[in-house]
């Protein structure tokens, strides 16, 4: 009779567990059938490109002023035509999605002034639904000579492994926090892409703030160092209510793993298109950081705010490091990601520990969710458009190890971009899932991770 009555308690609190994540899922696609209105920011949807290149003399980045784009259908139908401004910026709207050829005549350019890639005069773009597609038209100044080529062909692969290991640490930002997780709970949480997307918003409606208060445009720098405190604070918070409100009670109910993640699932969904609804789905750019002429670095160019997004990433990492190596709190959380019931009977309290893993996990996907967006935009799914790239790393590195995710966000970064000096920009993505299978077919368990024994 006891076993039977332990049977039907089990069976209740699983089919309580059941309602709440049919709920949830319920919710998400109330929200997702909801047609949403465009509010905030008006639609930017067409093509945009802006262009600059590098002074022979002065050696300073110059606008390149009233060079001539047009624009076709993929078919071939002409859709329009312009000329960049003064400030080298060409945008042309289109009515409907799709993708557009953008052609650039290469006599409008400066004089001394031409293409690095004469092949690459027409780019094909996709155009999504409320948003600007940009193009990117490589420029150089001077005639070249002997040795060109070569030159820029080095040229090219610096640039390119710059902005690989850009890519890497801001990935990594996103990364650590989802394996910390992953170590110490064994949940693979597909709703830390929004806690990235949450990020940048959090930044978007502090320079609203200022803005209204008057500090920008003059204060750019504060501006963005309020936003990023906001992002730290903010994210932690999200992620400890997660925790607090949604997982630990679900831990104590003894909910399986796989029913965790379909809840995070549901979480991941409902916040992506909440985002929508409040934000519409254009796309917009921080004011604190648009417009920067890029700064030349020997033969490598990259923007004053990338740079010092790189330099905090890099501090920020080191720091976590640090706190995972030498604090008692750092060490705790490892213990528990080594062995969860080892660490139990240890004396250590799990539950607090897995509680501060969301937390951090929470400040540094926001933090990371401001150095991506600063470096290309705000989206209402752009966490989600990382994701892939962010398990694809954490998997490489060796799943629950923080070092693992940022060694995999690295080699990541560096396979998408390094890709498309062989293949097709729309496919650089598949670069970084190249490497990721050819070293798990050398090393299953990830670079860092550990062999497990089974059986």
């Amino acid at each position: 009779m006891g076993q039977l009555s332990a049977l039907q308690r089990r069976f209740e609190g699983n089919d309580g567990q059941r309602r709440l994540i049919g709920l949830i899922m319920l919710v998400a696609a109330f929200v997702m059938s909801v047609p949403f209105p465009a509010l905030g920011q008006e639609s930017d949807q067409g093509v945009r490109v802006r262009l600059q290149y590098q002074d022979a003399e002065s050696g300073e980045n110059v606008p390149a002023v009233g060079v001539v784009f047009s624009v076709t259908q993929e078919d071939g139908t002409p859709v329009g035509d312009g000329a960049t401004d003064d400030n080298g910026e060409f945008f042309l709207a289109v009515e409907s999605a799709g993708r557009f050829n953008l052609t650039i005549d290469p006599t409008t350019l400066p004089a001394g002034v031409t293409l690095r890639d004469p092949e690459r005069a027409t780019l094909t773009v996709t155009v999504d639904a409320g948003r600007a597609a940009s193009a990117l038209f490589g420029l150089q100044s001077g005639e070249g000579g002997a040795g060109a080529d070569e030159s820029d062909t080095l040229r090219r692969v610096l640039q390119l492994t710059t902005e690989g290991i850009k890519l890497g640490l801001f990935l990594a930002m996103g990364a650590i926090g989802l394996s910390l997780i992953f170590g110490t709970t064994g949940l693979v949480n597909f709703a830390h892409a929004e806690m990235i997307t949450w990020g940048m918003f959090i930044v978007f409606l502090v320079e609203g703030f200022a803005e209204g208060i008057g500090l920008l445009p003059d204060q750019k720098l504060l501006t963005i160092a309020l936003g990023a405190l906001a992002a730290l604070v903010v994210g932690g918070a999200t992620g400890w209510l997660m925790n607090r409100f949604v997982f630990a009670p679900l831990r104590r109910k003894g909910t399986p793993l796989i029913s965790q993640m379909v809840v995070t699932i549901g979480f991941g969904i409902l916040a992506r298109y909440v985002i929508l609804y409040f934000f519409g789905g254009s796309s917009r750019f921080f004011k604190s950081v648009s417009g920067q002429s890029a700064i030349s670095i020997g033969v490598v160019d990259i923007t004053p705010s990338d740079l010092i997004a790189v330099i905090l990433s890099i501090v920020v990492l080191v720091i976590v490091g640090l706190l995972l190596q030498r604090t008692r709190i750092g060490r705790a959380m490892r213990a528990v990601s080594d062995n969860r019931d080892l660490a139990e009977s240890s004396g250590i309290d799990v539950q607090r520990v897995i509680s501060q893993v969301w937390s951090a996990g929470g400040a540094l996907a926001a933090l990371g969710g401001l150095f991506l967006a600063q470096a290309d935009q705000v989206l209402w799914e752009g966490g989600f458009r990382v994701l892939l790239l962010i398990f694809a790393g954490v998997t490489l590195g060796g799943l629950g190890t923080a070092y693992g995710a940022l060694v995999g966000c690295l080699l990541i970064g560096l396979g998408v971009q390094l890709s498309t000096l062989f293949i097709p920009i729309e496919l650089k993505n598949v670069g970084a899932l190249l490497v990721m299978a050819v070293v798990l077919l050398i090393r299953p368990q990830g670079i860092l991770g550990r062999k497990e024994r089974i059986g």
